[in-house]
């Protein structure tokens, strides 16, 4: 009999319930948890003028996430970006509100991080943008009756971006074009937090420890464009890296999970691997190591793709949500 125990987490995770909820192919296993709300932000912290006035960086007052204030990113002076790539650093989820970007100001900001990938592609096959390959569409909306984009309305499970690669980018940015009236938010955690967490035994434990990202499903659960889908993690595609990494910018530790299902630990006796990952992710979900944000047309979001994971809640399919995505390549290995 095959024990193992395939699962992945959602809005409950978080702290919205007090319950966390196990899914498990129609049975439920529950751990009771203590609830704690998602912190909000407050402005605490201030810096010097970027772009000829004075910005602010606001952090979230949860273990990650600040908000730059005064900030055009379609007039950012070296000195203004440079001040950004530090307040990136130290809060790894940047909001910037009130923007006002076409897709090649998104692609112009987003390529000062570095070189851009290239935008999967979509479930139907095709391309987001045709002449802009670096911009990835998430939404809901459909014309004539083909969809624009790619995720839905759905809910979107916790990840980290296409961990699935052997070189996986180090940042991503969306930016919000159309959102619902409720619903949507998307919520980030901290993996250094998580990481600091664990307790000293477990760190041991999982010291040299690797661990397979599987590349079948995405964070919504459509299957990859060209794979055939698989459940076992020991033959589904996907990259191996570290259990444990060493951010390349900041030296600090973190837990690097990908995302739960079709995860893999390497060495491991399938049931002894489900059972280890259901520990790690245990620590991973509980909500005093996120931040969740509550969307308005403008809003970009930018966060370091290496030490964070995100997840989005599910929205009424009624409404339109329209997001445009770029995604940073990545200049080290997980290690």
């Amino acid at each position: 009999m095959n024990t193992r125990n395939k699962y992945w987490f959602g809005k409950s995770d978080v702290g919205v319930y007090s319950e966390m909820r196990v899914r498990r192919f129609g049975r439920e296993a529950c751990a009771v948890r203590r609830r704690l709300p998602m912190a909000l932000s407050a402005e605490t912290e201030v810096t010097g003028g970027v772009s000829g006035g004075p910005t602010h960086v606001v952090p979230t007052g949860a273990a990650l996430g600040a908000t730059m204030r005064g900030v055009d990113l379609k007039d950012l002076e070296e000195v203004a970006f440079a001040r950004i790539m530090q307040a990136w650093r130290d809060h790894l989820v940047l909001l910037f509100r009130d923007q006002t970007l076409s897709d090649h100001e998104l692609i112009a900001f987003s390529r000062r991080l570095g070189d851009l990938d290239w935008a999967p592609i979509q479930e139907t096959g095709r391309r987001f943008v045709e002449g802009l390959p670096e911009i990835y569409i998430v939404s809901n909306v459909k014309v004539n009756g083909e969809p624009i984009g790619s995720l839905g309305d759905g809910e979107a499970v916790w990840h980290t971006d296409m961990s699935y690669l052997d070189l996986p980018p180090k940042a991503s940015m969306l930016y919000s074009l159309e959102i619902p009236s409720s619903g949507g938010n998307t919520s980030f955690c901290s993996m250094y937090a998580v990481y600091d967490a664990l307790p000293g035994k477990l760190k041991d434990r999982i010291a040299g420890l690797k661990i397979k990202h599987d590349g079948t499903y995405n964070s919504g659960g459509y299957v990859r464009q060209g794979v055939t889908p698989t459940d076992d993690p020991r033959t589904s595609p996907g990259a191996v890296h570290p259990l444990v990494c060493t951010h390349p910018d900041t030296g600090k530790r973190m837990l690097y999970l990908g995302r739960r299902r079709n995860a893999y630990i390497v060495g491991l006796d399938l049931a002894d691997s489900e059972t280890l990952l259901n520990e790690l992710w245990g620590y991973a979900v509980q909500p005093q190591f996120a931040w969740e944000h509550v969307w308005r047309v403008g809003d970009l979001v930018l966060w370091d793709n290496r030490c964070t994971m995100h997840r989005r809640d599910a929205f009424d399919p009624k409404q339109r949500r329209i997001m445009h995505r770029t995604q940073v390549k990545g200049d080290a290995l997980p290690v």
